[in-house]
C-alpha cells in the first residue's frame, strides 16, 4: 500500500513503476502462510518410522516468529525513514545491468510501500530505500547552487584583453553577489575563480580610469 502517491479525480493513481514493481515481486518472500503450508507437507511426507517430534515442530515455528518479527520491525524503521524523505533532494546509487554504477539525483515526491519494502519516487521512477547514497541539507544545496551560478556567470564573461566599460554591469553584480555571500556560501566558490573575479574587477576599475581622463 503506498503511503503517499498521485491523486488524480480523487483517486490515487498507480504509476506504471508501481504496477511492474508489483509484478516483480509478487511472491518473492516467504510469508506465515507459506511457511504453514511447508510445515503441513512436512509433516504429511515425514518418514513415519522416523517421524519429527512436536517439540522440534515448534521450535521452527518459534525461529521463524522471531525472524519474522525482526523483519517486520525492520520494516516499519525502513518506512519511518523513507517517509521522513518526501520533499528532500537525495542522491541514488543505482547499478545498471552491465554492472555499471549510476547516481539519479532528485526530490522524493512520495514513498510507495510493497512486499515489506519502502521505494522512493524520483522523477517518476522508484528506487528502493536500500539504494540511497546521500541526503542533501537545504543549507548545502543552496550554498551550492548559488556558488554554481555565480562561476557560470564569471565563466561567461569575455575575455580580460576584450573586456569593455559596458561588461561593467556585469562585473558590478558578480562583485556584490560574492560579497553579500555568508562564510559558509564562500567556501564552495574555488579560490581560483575568486582571484579570476578580482582580476575582472581591478580591470573594469582601471577602464573606467581611462574612460574618465579621455572626457
Amino acid at each position: 500500500m503506498s503511503l503517499l502517491a498521485p491523486v488524480e479525480d480523487g483517486k490515487f493513481v498507480e504509476s506504471a513503476s508501481q504496477s511492474s514493481l508489483k509484478t516483480k515481486e509478487a511472491g518473492s518472500d516467504m510469508d506465515k502462510d507459506a511457511f504453514l503450508q511447508l510445515l503441513v507437507a512436512q509433516m504429511k511426507y515425514q518418514d513415519p518410522l522416523q517421524p519429527t517430534s512436536n517439540t522440534e515442530y515448534i521450535s521452527q515455528y518459534a525461529q521463524f516468529s522471531q525472524v519474522e518479527q525482526m523483519n517486520n520491525m525492520a520494516a516499519s524503521m525502513d518506512l519511518q525513514r523513507a517517509s521522513q524523505l518526501v520533499g528532500k533532494d537525495v542522491y541514488v546509487k543505482t547499478t545498471t545491468s552491465s554492472g555499471e554504477t549510476k547516481y539519479v539525483q532528485g526530490r522524493v515526491d512520495y514513498v510507495v510501500y510493497e512486499n515489506n519494502k519502502a521505494y522512493l519516487s524520483i522523477n517518476e521512477s522508484l528506487y528502493s530505500i536500500d539504494d540511497l547514497d546521500t541526503v542533501h541539507d537545504p543549507a548545502y544545496l543552496a550554498a551550492y547552487e548559488k556558488a554554481t551560478d555565480l562561476v557560470e556567470r564569471i565563466n561567461r564573461l569575455p575575455g580580460i584583453n576584450v573586456l569593455h566599460v559596458s561588461d561593467g554591469q556585469e562585473v558590478d553584480e558578480l562583485n556584490r553577489i560574492y560579497n553579500e555571500m555568508s562564510d559558509y556560501e564562500k567556501t564552495f566558490v574555488a579560490k581560483e575563480k575568486v582571484d579570476v573575479l578580482k582580476s575582472y574587477t581591478d580591470k573594469m576599475v582601471s577602464l573606467r580610469k581611462e574612460e574618465e581622463s579621455e572626457s
